[in-house]
């Protein structure tokens, strides 16, 4: 008789236990031989050899399979236990990740599939649009891809502090309590991918990291997935001071939407000033998205173009105005030329 510990370090330990911790029940009838305890993240076996060693490959094969699809059916732990390979799930080319309960995230538009293509060929990458279109969702997607086979270190998620056009004052609690409403849209696409109890042990042991920007002066980013959300209302100094940040065998994605600038009317945007200053730097990258890739309700898309519409009918009405001053301006001096004209000949007249 002897005794292993097993660890279960990539996947969540509920998931991989199951409801009522079905799994685990199935485990000990299908090997009732082993004596099984399950505590935390360790599940300690105490059997013959042959056993054990029985138990550890289909372990190694079930805690695989739960990293990777993000659950774990008793179907699945009665195959493995059995010695069955259990069918690969069809992979869909545009497949990113599989998020939680196993529902698998896809590039589901043109320019999503562009995004992840030109993740492949660039460390910075500049992902604007409207919103919506998927830039954040995809990019953290990506993050959470990159950190699940082992590329990068850590993820650090980004974006200015900044109120949509309104002053919110005072705010009570502490610094976390004070910020998290600026970051829920970062939390909200997080839990979407990553298991609760997975995602609170990464926000607590430092692999993922949510800060304001203004955290960010001072660090140098290695190893890394750094996304800064909602760049557009960044100033020109912060952009560059988070950009300046990447270290060694890092990825940075910077998303924004130019149409929702919430800066004061006097500032320029960070991210417009950006993308003209790396335009053609090597290893920088831009993808534009387009109504076209809206992918929330369908009503948004015919919103952002309604608005759309009405701002470039405002820009033409703009237009028209100044040439309208111009061509009334042009006039006026014309007329006063004629006058001065008229006025010089009478006094030529007069002098004789």
């Amino acid at each position: 008789m002897i005794e292993k510990i097993f660890l279960i370090e990539n996947a969540d330990p509920v998931i991989f236990y199951g409801v009522n911790n079905c799994n685990i029940h199935a485990i000990k009838n299908l090997l009732p031989k082993l004596k099984i305890v399950a505590r935390g993240n360790a599940v300690k076996c105490i059997g013959d050899e042959e056993e054990i060693a029985r138990f550890e490959e289909a372990f190694t094969l079930m805690e695989q399979y739960c990293a990777r699809y993000n659950a774990l059916s008793e179907e699945v732990v009665i195959d493995f236990i059995k010695g069955k390979t259990k069918p690969e799930n069809v992979a869909d080319k545009n497949l990113i990740i599989y998020g939680v309960s196993g529902k698998p995230i896809v590039a589901r538009t043109p320019n999503q599939k562009r995004l992840v293509a030109e993740y492949e060929k660039n460390d910075l990458l500049f992902a604007t649009g409207p919103a919506g279109s998927g830039k954040t969702y995809t990019a953290i997607a990506l993050a959470v891809r990159a950190l699940k086979n082992k590329e990068v270190r850590r993820i650090v998620l980004s974006r200015p502090a900044v109120e949509a056009g309104e002053k919110l004052g005072f705010l009570p609690g502490d610094m976390k309590e004070k910020i998290d409403p600026y970051l829920q849209p970062l939390y909200d696409a997080l839990q979407d991918m990553v298991p609760g109890t997975k995602l609170r042990e990464f926000m607590e042991n430092g692999t993922i990291q949510i800060a304001p920007l203004a955290f960010m002066r001072g660090r140098t980013l290695s190893d890394s997935f750094v996304i800064l959300d909602e760049a557009q209302n960044t100033t020109t100094q912060q952009i560059k001071m988070l950009l300046t940040r990447m270290g060694l065998n890092s990825k940075v994605v910077v998303t924004g939407d130019i149409s929702q600038i919430d800066l004061p009317s006097n500032q320029k945007s960070g991210l417009i000033d950006a993308l003209q200053t790396l335009r053609d730097v090597e290893g920088v990258a831009k993808v534009q998205f387009d109504v076209k890739d809206i992918v929330r309700h369908p009503l948004v898309q015919r919103i952002v173009e309604a608005y759309d519409k009405a701002t470039e009918e405002r820009k033409k009405r703009l237009e028209e105005l100044r040439n309208a001053e111009a061509a009334n301006d042009g006039d006026s001096e014309q007329k006063q030329s004629n006058k001065n004209i008229g006025y010089g000949k009478r006094i030529g007249k007069n002098e004789f």
